[in-house]
């Protein structure tokens, strides 16, 4: 049993480029399991903190525990191992254009020797998640937007990590493609308890991540369903940034009932 509660947390976060801030004394935590859902407008901050969580930037000041572990000062080589635990869903997918999807998917395996049997098994479990196991010899510019991201999303997948990173990941796609993206961010919330940092500035998102949860019937099928009257997600909370700081922190119940100006316009 886990003594440490959180598997991400800042405390008293501050970073500045020059003279511009960009967290001004930050503090908040993600539980195992949980969901964060960071919004706020461009600027606000909200991709930095995916960087500081794998240790790409130092902050000026305060603590970031990652799985219980300081990993503000760490060094590279240790923060090579942290990163072990954290998987990457960028906004674009960054998957490398000269490698096919299984090649991508495979990448973190290949670097870590592995037997390739055991490499095979694993990749086509991982496309099979995002149901992409018909796509597994593509090249990415043979892929579609969203297509490109369930691959990113695989490829972060690869290890098993219990802690996943969302940055922006369904920004620039159709409704439908998007849907499919929070989908899959559903799944590995509620089937696979993975704890989540959801950075996100569409209202679309917020609605699916705070209301809808899914389980697996009798037969093994997935089902989407809506919170209702009857059950209120735990799991879920949201983070609202404004100029370096946090307005906002709490559910999405309380969310739309804030009187803060910038948060009704953001909502609107």
């Amino acid at each position: 049993m886990r003594k440490n509660l959180n598997a991400i947390e800042f405390r008293d976060v501050y970073l500045a480029f020059g003279d511009r801030v960009i967290l001004d004394h930050v503090s908040f935590a993600v539980r195992y399991g949980e969901a964060k859902i960071v919004m706020g407008g461009s600027g606000t901050g909200k991709s930095t903190i995916c960087r500081l969580v794998l240790g790409l930037l130092k902050p000026d000041e305060g603590q970031i525990f990652v799985d219980g572990e300081e990993i503000t000062h760490l060094k590279e080589e240790e923060l090579m191992r942290v990163r072990q635990k954290i998987g990457m869903v960028f906004q674009e997918g960054a998957l490398f254009d000269s490698l096919s999807v299984y090649d991508n998917v495979s990448y973190r395996l290949r670097e870590q020797r592995r037997p390739e049997d055991e490499v095979d098994a694993v990749v086509r479990r991982m496309l099979r998640f995002v149901d992409l196991e018909h796509a597994i010899d593509k090249m990415p510019n043979q892929l579609s937007g969203g297509m490109r991201r369930r691959v990113g999303i695989a490829r972060a997948l690869v290890g098993n990590p219990k802690i996943i990173l969302y940055d922006e990941p369904t920004a620039g796609l159709d409704p439908i493609t998007a849907r499919t993206i929070n989908e899959l961010a559903l799944k590995l919330r509620d089937l696979e308890e993975v704890s989540s940092i959801f950075v996100t500035h569409r209202l679309q998102d917020i609605e699916v991540l705070a209301s809808e949860y899914v389980i697996r019937d009798d037969k093994g099928d997935l089902l989407f369903q809506h919170e209702g009257d009857t059950m209120c997600l735990i799991n879920t909370q949201f983070i609202m940034l404004k100029d370096g700081e946090i307005i906002f922190s709490g559910t999405d119940e309380a969310l739309r009932v804030s009187d803060d100006p910038y948060i009704k316009k953001f909502l609107s």
